[in-house]
């Protein structure tokens, strides 16, 4: 394992947003001097946007960092999709240089860019929810309170589902939106009263999107998709058949087609890594050990293999051993005999998946929220990590010692 940045407080991007030049040799973070660019192969260090400013990810096709800056200096934050403050969306090359003005916003955040960066996508609220309470500890991603019914505070992970239920009871009117790269031209395409969040584009198709319906995962329709240039209403993903069941966390595969996200059914019982179409045909589902169950999953560059980030016992699956990175290896469940259901087309193809312990994780505070994600050869496997006090950048290596022999 290799600490990447240098900078105490530094942190790589949210686990779905590619962070990655096409190339393999950037990696970008975050941290209080600004945006850096790290150089795998090297380690250094590079400051190329200094202040505050938030990284959204880099275009997988220019290799371009996209970044945006709030009007009164603040760091934006995706979670709170009701930031009313007029912010600037910019892009810059990875190796540093002047960066170039794309747009400016009212209000609201970008969250995508399409695979061939021509439309970025973003989101709006017609009014804010204050989804935190106070300033955030550097140490971690969210700062959340609540007091239960009994006046005493709830635990950091109920605090969460309090607010988030709240926010989403506000019912406040959303519109999701399309930014034209090359003129900065917006364009409204998707109004709700949902919390509308999550927001991605296919890594391969540039008509093609997925977002979420934010709140109390049990509560919810989480998983949508949304075509453009088509009269077709949103498409639900994955439809429950059970109370209490959840699905989230979603993300794309390297396919850009299908779909993979966190199930529980019913929430903090039975664990499945599943994968369905955009239009929530052909699913498969992967069962997950009560202790391998992650906050996030990534797929491996070749779609082999996935990496999960772990979780603590205050999380919902409440692991007694679960705080490790892990490498997850898919086994599908084969017919007995080679005999299928006659309807086996149309059924969940089950499976389970093989694990091998990648780090130990004891030492991380899970309030940061590691987000696993893989380089572009499929060597590495970066993460984030207050493991040793600071949040810091690190990278872990996915071959075994002996391998290499």
């Amino acid at each position: 394992m290799i600490r990447l940045s240098d900078e105490p407080g530094t942190r790589s991007l949210y686990f779905h947003q590619n962070s990655i030049t096409p190339d393999g040799r950037f990696v970008i973070v975050s941290g209080n001097s600004g945006i850096t660019a790290v150089e795998i192969a090297t380690r250094r260090n590079q400051l190329i946007v200094s202040g505050k400013a938030n990284p959204l990810f880099v275009g997988r096709r220019t290799g371009l960092l996209y970044f945006s800056r709030i009007e009164d200096g603040e760091a934006s934050n995706a979670n709170d999709s009701g930031q009313q403050k007029t912010t600037t969306i910019f892009a810059i090359a990875a190796t540093g240089g002047k960066a170039r003005k794309i747009a400016t916003l009212e209000r609201g955040f970008v969250g995508s860019v399409n695979a061939d960066e021509t439309l970025l996508l973003g989101v709006y609220a017609e009014r804010d929810f204050a989804l935190e309470s106070g300033p955030r500890d550097p140490r971690f991603d969210n700062n959340y309170a609540a007091l239960g019914r009994d006046g005493k505070p709830l635990t950091f992970a109920e605090a969460k589902e309090v607010r988030l239920d709240a926010r989403v009871e506000a019912a406040i009117p959303m519109t999701m939106f399309t930014i034209d790269v090359a003129t900065g031209k917006q364009r409204a395409i998707h109004q709700s009263t949902a919390w509308l969040n999550h927001l991605q584009f296919s890594p391969t198709d540039p008509s093609l999107i997925m977002f979420c319906h934010e709140g109390p995962w049990h509560k919810v329709d989480r998983i949508w998709t949304l075509r453009l240039g088509d009269d077709k209403p949103p498409q639900l993903v994955h439809r429950r058949t059970m109370n209490m069941e959840i699905a989230g966390h979603e993300f794309f595969d390297i396919d850009g087609k299908t779909i993979w996200y966190d199930l529980q059914t019913p929430r903090g019982e039975v664990f499945w890594l599943a994968r369905a179409n955009a239009d929530g045909s052909n699913r498969q589902w992967y069962h997950v050990e009560r202790d391998l169950w992650s906050v996030h999953y990534n797929i491996s560059p070749d779609g082999t293999f996935f990496a999960g980030d772990g979780g603590d016992e205050e999380m919902v699956a409440k692991a007694k051993d679960g705080k490790w990175l892990y490498l997850l290896y898919p086994e599908p469940i084969k017919d007995v005999a080679g005999i299928s259901a006659p309807d086996a087309e149309h059924l969940v193809r089950p499976g389970k998946l093989r694990a091998e312990k990648l780090v130990d994780m004891r030492a991380h505070d899970y309030r940061l929220e590691p987000n696993v994600i893989f380089t572009p050869d499929g060597k590495w496997v970066i993460f984030r990590s207050n493991m040793h006090g600071d949040a810091y950048a690190y990278m872990v290596e996915v071959a075994k010692a002996a391998s290499r022999e």
